[in-house]
């Protein structure tokens, strides 16, 4: 199955099989409909990063959902200090992300066990 997506830049053809080709399809598209609106089409501003968390991602950003905690994600994330978020940076946060959440459902689970 094929799903043509579109954002404020791109176009783009994901060829989808499975619920993996979904995810991966769905971070291309994520990052394309928030970058390049204040700048490059192919970076996230810091303005366009904070938009993408609170957006997409505020409830694990829980309560702290201010500048700081998204000056210390772009800190984090911006390795060539170039004071933008390119996609490889993105995906880094990704799977950090998705590490986080497996370690705290494995630790639930384990909690529940016992």
């Amino acid at each position: 199955m094929c799903f043509f997506f579109s954002s404020l830049h791109s176009n783009f053809l994901c060829i989808v099989d499975s619920d993996l080709s979904v995810s991966v399809c769905m971070l291309i598209k994520t990052f394309h409909k928030y970058s390049g609106k204040e700048g490059d089409k192919y970076t996230l501003s810091r303005g366009e990063l904070k938009e993408l968390l609170l957006e997409e991602l505020g409830s694990y950003l829980g309560s702290s959902k201010d500048n700081e905690a998204v000056e210390k994600v772009m800190n984090d994330l911006d390795a060539n200090n170039d004071g933008e978020v390119d996609f490889t940076e993105f995906i880094i946060l990704m799977g950090a992300l998705t590490v986080a959440c497996n370690d705290f459902f494995l630790e639930s689970k384990r909690g529940k066990e016992m």
